[in-house]
């Protein structure tokens, strides 16, 4: 296996469970891989790891996933002497088989080079503005589960949660059992939808039962569940007051003093576009996503997709798209692997298909969203562009691409580049031009994919690195 090491310069974007599946793969064979990750510790979104000094048991943390967040920890500390792990790391850039990285705590940037590269950039919130969201106040269900996890903290006293998602119920369930006062559960999805859904769903019959106990649970200790709503704006003059929504017939106030609000994730897709691979639309994830085959292989040569980076599969999911990556890459470059294995992890994704299918079921993306969001509704906090700015930009140009309206309005390009309004403003946009949202294409990834100190991409630019 000394050869292998010498000749495979292997690269991992992303140190969640894809990504320390892969790491741990490719160190099984001899291989020295770096691991290069965004965060202070791995664990990923879903199993954030909180600082070395943070007290509370992995069971308050994770809850029923305790046991698996502590096996994932293990296995990333288990490798540690074998692999070149290096936190703190935003890969802000791609191309020419080098990435750019800003090394957090020195505040230094640098090109390293790969060889074969898997990419497990993970996933971010998918966000669906209401008016009042740019209040102080209002999070994502992610940022809202970040501060629980990282640090220990919730986002209020009183707290709504609204959007819809099997992360919208889990959140709700973490943040009551901190002995916060969830006030309610707003879900745009309807009850009839998820009781359809109810076969797919269980066909991971102990994924099923823990969202059964989330809701269960909650019902229990008197927290509010409603189904079938609509949000319509975000009370408050210096932060959050209160939330107004909708059950179809009337309208309906609540006091809070925090929101969390999301529809499900999205894929985390820049540096995969910066990287040159083929994206094609995914009606279930309702996104342009990067193509890849069964074992992660992409449309570029030893670029490799693992994880809900590529699609929104989970965190199992993740864990064994990141080992089938690894192999994939392994047995690309004449390293000999257990096919079997390939093989047996292939039918696990594949099996997991129609579950994800019944999550998209029970929790649909509310594709009426546009034609209720108000000309006055903010899209792009960043740049300050409203629905009816982008409506009238349509009106005016005949603007029925993003890219185009976004160089026309500068939609998408603030410090988030897209991540929050992105979704939102192709939904507009779709609205706004009478065609499908698949149509109006998608926001090309442009470097830096996150913001970095402006001295640092003038020093890269100046030196021949990247733009």
């Amino acid at each position: 296996m000394s050869g292998t090491r010498k000749t495979l310069q292997a690269v991992i974007v992303g140190a969640g469970p894809a990504g320390i599946r892969a790491a741990q793969t490719l160190a099984a064979h001899g291989v020295r891989p770096v691991l290069l990750d965004e965060a202070a510790r791995g664990g990923g979104q879903i199993y954030r790891r909180p600082p070395a000094h943070f007290e509370r048991p992995a069971s308050a943390l994770y809850g029923t996933e305790a046991a698996r967040a502590t096996a994932v920890h293990a296995a990333l500390d288990s490798i540690a002497e074998r692999i070149d792990y290096q936190p703190d790391s935003l890969v802000w850039n791609a191309q020419g088989g080098l990435l750019d990285v800003l090394h957090g705590p020195t505040q230094t940037t640098r090109s390293l080079p790969y060889g074969q590269l898997i990419v497990a950039s993970g996933a971010a919130d998918r966000v669906l503005p209401v008016p009042g969201w740019t209040l102080p106040g209002v999070y994502s269900l992610g940022g809202a589960q970040v501060a629980l996890k990282f640090q220990g903290c919730t986002i209020g006293s009183r707290v709504v949660l609204m959007g819809t998602g099997p992360l919208l119920y889990l959140v709700a369930y973490q943040y009551a059992r901190a002995g916060t006062r969830v006030a309610a559960v707003l879900d745009t999805a309807r009850l009839a939808d998820q009781v359809a859904a109810v076969p797919a769903m269980l066909t991971q019959p102990a994924t099923f039962a823990k969202g059964v106990y989330y809701v269960g649970w909650l019902r229990a200790q008197g927290v509010p569940i409603h189904t079938g709503v609509r949000p319509v704006r975000v009370l408050g003059s210096e932060r959050v007051e209160g939330v107004v929504w909708s059950d179809g017939a009337k309208e309906h106030a609540l006091a809070c003093d925090a929101v969390g609000l999301g529809y499900a994730l999205r894929s985390e897709t820049q540096l995969a576009d910066l990287l040159g691979c083929r994206f094609a639309w995914a009606p279930l994830h309702r996104a342009h996503l990067p193509e890849r085959d069964a074992a992660g292989r992409t449309s570029v040569a030893s670029v490799y997709l693992a994880g809900d980076g590529a699609g929104i599969m989970g965190a199992d999911a993740a864990e064994w798209a990141g080992e089938r990556a690894a192999l994939a890459l392994l047995a690309d470059q004449g390293v000999a692997v257990d096919a079997a294995r390939a093989q047996a992890l292939e039918g696990k994704l594949a099996h997991l298909q129609r579950f994800r299918q019944g999550l998209e079921r029970a929790f649909p993306f509310p594709t009426d969203w546009a034609a209720h969001a108000p000309d006055e509704l903010v899209v792009c906090r960043c740049e300050h562009i409203t629905a009816g700015q982008l409506r009238e930009t349509v009106r005016e140009s005949g603007a029925d691409e993003m890219n185009r309206l976004k160089a026309l309005t500068r939609v998408g390009m603030g410090r988030c580049q897209g991540r929050s309004c992105g979704v939102a403003a192709a939904e507009i946009l779709a609205q706004a031009t009478g065609q499908p949202v698949e149509r109006v294409g998608r926001l090309r990834g442009q470097a830096p994919i996150k913001p970095i100190p402006i001295h640092l991409q003038a020093a890269s630019q100046a030196t021949g690195g990247a733009s």
